[in-house]
Order: C-alpha cells, then sequence, then structure tokens
C-alpha cells in the first residue's frame, strides 16, 4: 500500500493497486484514481533452482550509443529441446563464424560493469568508463598493453571526473590482477592519449580529504556523532598548508577522532579501512598535531582532551 490524495475524502489515504485491472483505489471510499495504469515491473518471477536454460527475457537490454549497431544485434539461442534443433545449431554455427566489430568492446563493457557493480558505483561513472574507454579504443594504439589495468584505469578516471573518486587501491582490488602499479601506468596514457585527441590536459577533478571520509568511517563502523565531527575536522584541515595526500590526511583525521572517544580505533584497523600505510598515518598525524585545536570541533572534545592526545 502506498498513500495518495482523494478528491473524495479530500486528503491523503491509503490507495490499493489493483493488478489485474491496472485501477488504483482508495482503500476508504473505493474511488477509483487511476485506471489502466501500466506496470513497468518484470512480468515473472525467477528462482535459484530454476534451470539456467529458461530464460523469460522477451525483450534485449538497452541500446548502446558506443556499438556500431547500437546494441540491437540479434543473437541466436541455443535449441530448447529436440524440435528445431538441426536449424538453430546450424544457425548458431553461421552467427559464431561471422565477425562482429564490437566483441571487443562488448566484453570490455561487460568488464566495467562487473567492477562498478562490485564497488557500488552509479551507472553514470560506468556509462563515462565506458566513453573514456572506446575513445582509447578508437585511437588504435592500446594493442599489447595490459588490458585489465586500462579498465580500471578508466573506472578511476571516470570516478574522478564525477567527482566520486575511490582510491587507486579500491579500484585495483576489483580489478582481475592488475597492480597498482599497472593501473597509474594506465591512467598516465589514458590522460596523454585523450590529451592528444582533444588537443588540450584532461580534466581529471580535484579530490578532498571529505571525499573519501564517510566510506572509511562506515568501513569503520563509527558512529553518527564521530562521523559528523570526522566531517567538520577534515574541512577545517583544508585551511592549513599540510602538504600531505587526502587520503592521508583523512585517515589521520580519523584516527585524531577515535582516540578522543570512547571507541577507539588501533592504527592497523585504520590501516585496513582506508588503505593507508601505518607510517604514513603516523606521519600525516604528526603534520595535523599543531593544529590539533583549531580543528576538532569544540562539541566534540574539550581542551583538557585535547591535552591528552599522545604527542607524536
Amino acid at each position: 500500500m502506498s498513500d495518495a490524495y482523494c478528491s473524495d475524502c479530500k486528503r491523503q489515504t491509503e490507495v490499493v493497486f489493483d493488478h489485474s485491472a491496472g485501477d488504483t483505489v482508495c482503500s476508504e471510499c473505493g474511488l477509483v484514481l487511476e485506471s489502466h495504469s501500466i506496470d513497468e515491473t518484470s512480468e515473472w518471477r525467477t528462482f535459484a533452482n530454476e534451470s539456467g536454460d529458461n530464460d523469460p527475457v522477451r525483450v534485449g537490454g538497452p541500446t548502446n550509443p558506443l556499438l556500431a549497431d547500437g546494441g540491437l544485434s540479434t543473437v541466436i539461442a541455443k535449441p530448447n529441446g529436440a524440435t528445431g534443433e538441426f536449424l538453430s545449431s546450424s544457425l548458431g554455427r553461421w552467427q559464431n563464424r561471422g565477425s562482429n566489430p564490437d566483441r571487443g568492446l562488448i566484453l570490455a563493457f561487460k568488464t566495467i560493469a562487473t567492477m562498478s557493480d562490485r564497488l557500488g558505483l552509479v551507472a553514470t561513472i560506468k556509462d563515462r568508463a565506458n566513453e573514456i574507454y572506446k575513445r582509447v579504443e578508437d585511437q588504435k594504439s592500446s594493442r599489447g598493453r595490459n588490458q585489465d589495468a586500462l579498465l580500471a584505469a578508466c573506472l578511476y578516471i571516470a570516478c574522478r571526473q564525477e567527482d566520486k573518486p575511490r582510491t587507486v587501491k579500491e579500484i585495483c582490488s576489483v580489478a582481475n590482477g592488475a597492480t597498482k602499479k599497472e593501473i597509474g601506468r594506465a591512467k598516465e596514457y589514458i590522460v596523454k592519449q585523450l590529451g592528444l585527441e582533444n588537443g588540450q590536459s584532461v580534466e581529471m577533478g580535484t579530490i578532498h580529504a571529505g571525499d573519501f571520509m564517510r566510506r572509511f568511517c562506515s568501513n569503520l563502523g563509527m558512529n553518527n556523532q564521530a562521523v559528523k565531527a570526522a566531517q567538520e575536522a577534515v574541512t577545517k584541515s583544508e585551511e592549513f598548508d599540510i602538504r600531505r595526500s587526502p587520503i592521508s590526511i583523512a585517515a589521520a583525521v580519523i584516527y585524531i577522532i577515535t582516540q578522543l572517544s570512547d571507541d577507539k580505533k588501533p592504527l592497523k584497523d585504520i590501516s585496513v579501512a582506508t588503505g593507508v600505510a601505518e607510517g604514513t598515518i603516523r606521519n600525516s598525524y604528526k603534520d595535523l598535531y599543531p593544529h590539533v585545536s583549531k580543528i576538532i570541533p569544540g562539541w566534540y572534545a574539550k581542551e583538557e582532551d585535547l591535552k591528552n592526545l599522545c604527542s607524536p
């Protein structure tokens, strides 16, 4: 049930949707508020124990402007039962023999989609990564390069451009074996190629420590009050000339905030959650320590608490 405004009751009431007739009915007075509605949900249900060959889908995927045929090519399915088995299998063989110019792109887009799903990224980032890869591929200069690293680098750049950055370590965790160094090299290569294509440098977007804060805090299971304090502290830290990477600053701020709370987190746990080495967090903490009284919100910790912080 959901709520909608009923013109007879003159107020918001609970409505019932009649799936057989497509009518939306007021549960109190029975007035039909909307008729012959189109149900856009699936017309079937699938279960884990059902056969994989029994696919109820009767339509293809959405169009894809990055593919030569718009993604609307026909695929001949495997024969289901004995009827028409010879004809279907023959057509399938001929289809496989035919060269599909988009086969490589389709596989690359599937890999990007898998990586995006594993990182919980939105569709706009996935589409941007697909577009970046297509532009690089059109230049025909990526042959012989590590494909997994190239796809991971496309996703990394897309996250930066959509203002939803991920660390290289996070991208590396879903990159099918590509190392951080390989992804870094692939990123430099892509930026160079896109720059040559446009005749100008590629806009990557600026990374701020606050971009990672909520996700890192969630990984550590911090409470809402600590998360709010960490976000305020990391925003304040940008006012000072702290020459550390945004990720290192975020990790150091989290360390300070947790040390001021009852739920103290070991440095090792913060290192695992943020992907920053323990030594780097210590050095960043050392740089932040002189400004800690101006960075930490007054409502979260008193001056006496700040004095009790361990000196670096």
